[in-house]
Parts: structure tokens; C-alpha cells; sequence
């Protein structure tokens, strides 16, 4: 019988990879040009890549971005829930402080799969 690996005793350092990814930057500024003009936003991105790498819920991630759950069913979500499953670490998340909300600038569906494992779980990440 396949064990799930929800509500096992996952911790921060056997889901999570220290640092970010390269890949994830350029993604991150994908998204930030949406929101923001491009200079801003690629001077938010060379922010992120200084920053201290830092831990928070992912309970207190979701609220403060105040962006709904993405299902389990999501095919990103549930490909992140499957590297999990494998031993394969996820990369930490990316945030910006907006005015009003947490914007998650890469990440939103390690996010989701990280509060699926445990709500409380520490997520790794950078924020500026």
C-alpha cells in the first residue's frame, strides 16, 4: 500500500532546498512586469537574488497574500506534491511586500503543495 506523504513528519530541510533556483528569478520578474513597470520590477528581482533566505508558515503566507488555495487536483500543485513523494526538494518562494497584500512573485504553487503537506510546515523564502 502507496503511502501518502501528507501529515507525515515533514520537515523544512527534507521538503526545501536552501536557496532558489536560477530559473525562478527570471519567472518572478515575468510576473513582477505584470504588476509593476519593468525597471521597478527588475530592481525588485535583483533584491530578491541578495536577500536572506528566511522561514514562515505557509499558513501565514496564503493569508497575507490573501490568494486562495489552489485544489490538490491542480496539475502544479500535484506535480510539486509528486517531486515531494520522490525526495526531490521544492525551491523556496519568492515575495514582495505590496501595499496591501503579499505578492508571491514565483512559488504560489510550492506554496499550496507545501500547506497540503502541513499548514504550519516552515517555507523557506525570500522577501523583500
Amino acid at each position: 500500500m502507496k503511502t501518502s506523504t501528507k501529515k507525515n513528519n515533514q520537515t523544512k530541510d527534507s521538503i526545501w532546498m536552501k536557496e532558489p533556483e536560477d530559473h525562478d528569478f527570471p519567472a518572478a520578474l515575468d510576473y513582477l512586469e505584470l504588476l509593476f513597470v519593468p525597471d521597478e520590477a527588475q530592481k525588485m528581482v535583483d533584491q530578491l537574488k541578495t536577500a536572506p533566505t528566511i522561514t514562515k508558515k505557509s499558513k501565514d503566507i496564503l493569508r497575507a497574500s490573501k490568494l486562495a488555495l489552489l485544489p490538490e487536483t491542480n496539475i502544479h500543485v500535484k506535480e510539486n506534491l509528486k517531486k515531494v513523494e520522490k525526495n526531490k526538494k521544492l525551491s523556496p518562494i519568492l515575495l514582495v511586500r505590496g501595499q496591501h497584500e503579499l505578492i508571491i512573485a514565483d512559488g504560489y504553487h510550492r506554496l499550496c503543495c507545501s500547506y497540503y503537506l502541513t499548514e504550519d510546515l516552515e517555507v523557506p523564502c525570500r522577501l523583500i
